[in-house]
């Protein structure tokens, strides 16, 4: 054992022996103490798939998106303990594994992508689009799934002054970055349809681990990490040239900030999609903490408006993550988290624009074999600027409750 891994183990021990209040204030005993914690406000917008699950769900021609309100935030009700900063991920933990445990893991999740409307960066404006997703799932991998799409809305009040200006289209025409033009709503829908939890045939699995095996996941970071190591997936980044070859192979086999990339993103779904029990879930937060290169860095907004605390991945990548893969960017990303450590849940995943998209680059050709071209013109976040988020993905709720699929 060297000092990295003696340290780490001292870290969790000290972790999983303490309160969450006694905990905050010794891993920042340097501050002084914070403000009462700011209230969340519940603000929503939506888009996109899954950032943290490989879903099956194809993208369609027509995406929409939403800025709602007055929705339940991650958690439910209950006492808050002060978090004053340090590593707000053992904090989390503490606060994980004293969540209450239940008959069915439900989750709420928002999936957004923000695209850019307009012909030059002067007179455009962004508007948000995406679907939220509503899931029920028991201890053996059944349960119910919903899908419901969300109007589209400008993103800040500078950018609904542009869409009046422009008329208040109810239909925004706007590229892809496939070359079609795709068409984003505004006029609310409603209704939601119903979804498999699993391809016809198979069943409920997550990497491979079916629930049965979720549920058994090591409550030891280290040992979680261990396991996690061992499952298969395409991890690695793919080559702007498209010569690299796609490989099935474990996590185990990347190293650096791949590897790390790798664990966040399956750590992201134990933490939000899977019916995983709270140790289980504490874990993965330790895990992350004892990551290297993932920085806490202070308090931030989730893109629902909730006020939660910012974790950074040591990585900028041009796969970021959920619909879109580097094939189909010409930027490169990074990626945040957005936790809530008083409560012990993920608010939000959201990558963020490092270098704006730029130039441009051959694709290979399509069904009809003709040569394809991938351009700036066609990038939904051709006018980001550095630092603005480009897709997301929000936890409304994310709990284990006895109450009944509805």
């Amino acid at each position: 054992m060297d000092e990295i891994d003696a340290l780490r183990q001292v870290r969790t021990a000290l972790a999983q022996q303490e309160t969450p209040e006694r905990l905050a204030e010794r891993i920042d005993w340097r501050s002084a103490p914070s403000a009462p914690a700011v209230p969340r406000r519940s603000r929503f917008r939506v888009p996109l798939l899954s950032l943290v699950t490989a879903t099956a769900v194809a993208a369609a021609s027509v995406t929409v998106v939403t800025l709602a309100s007055n929705e339940r935030t991650p958690g439910g009700p209950g006492a808050q303990a002060t978090v004053h900063g340090g590593n707000a991920l053992l904090v989390a933990a503490a606060n994980a594994e004293k969540a209450p445990d239940g008959r069915y893991w439900h989750t709420k999740r928002l999936t957004g992508r923000v695209f850019a409307v307009g012909r030059t960066a002067a007179d455009h404006y962004k508007v948000d689009t995406g679907q939220e997703f509503e899931t029920w799932v028991d201890r053996n991998g059944q349960g119910r799934a919903f899908m419901s799409d969300r109007p589209a809305r400008p993103v800040t009040p500078e950018d609904e002054r542009k869409w009046r200006e422009a008329g208040s289209p109810m239909r925004i025409e706007t590229p892809d970055a496939d070359g079609v033009t795709v068409s984003l709503y505004v006029k609310p829908f409603t209704g939601r349809a119903p979804m498999s939890l699993f391809p016809e045939g198979e069943v409920y699995n997550f990497h491979g681990l079916t629930a049965a095996q979720l549920a058994e996941l090591p409550t030891d970071p280290k040992a979680l990490e261990n396991v996690l190591l061992d499952l298969k997936g395409e991890w690695r980044a793919y080559s702007k040239d498209f010569s690299q070859e796609r490989r099935n192979e474990p996590i185990r086999a990347l190293s650096g900030a791949e590897r790390v990339r790798a664990l966040s993103d399956v750590a992201g779904g134990l933490l939000g999609d899977q019916p995983v029990p709270p140790a289980v879930r504490a874990a993965a937060f330790k895990m992350l903490a004892g990551l290297p290169g993932v920085k806490v860095e202070g308090k931030g907004t989730d893109p629902l408006g909730r006020t939660g605390t910012v974790v950074s991945l040591p990585l900028e990548t041009t796969v970021p993550l959920g619909l879109y893969s580097a094939p189909k960017q010409l930027g490169t990303y990074r990626r945040q988290w957005i936790i809530d450590p008083s409560r012990g849940t993920l608010l939000a995943i959201q990558d963020l624009v490092a270098t704006p998209p730029k130039g441009s680059r051959e694709l290979p050709p399509g069904d009809n074999g003709r040569p394809r071209r991938l351009t700036v013109d066609n990038q939904p976040d051709r006018f980001h600027k550095p630092g603005e988020v480009s897709m997301y993905e929000a936890y409304v709720v994310a709990e284990w409750t006895d109450s009944e699929p509805r």
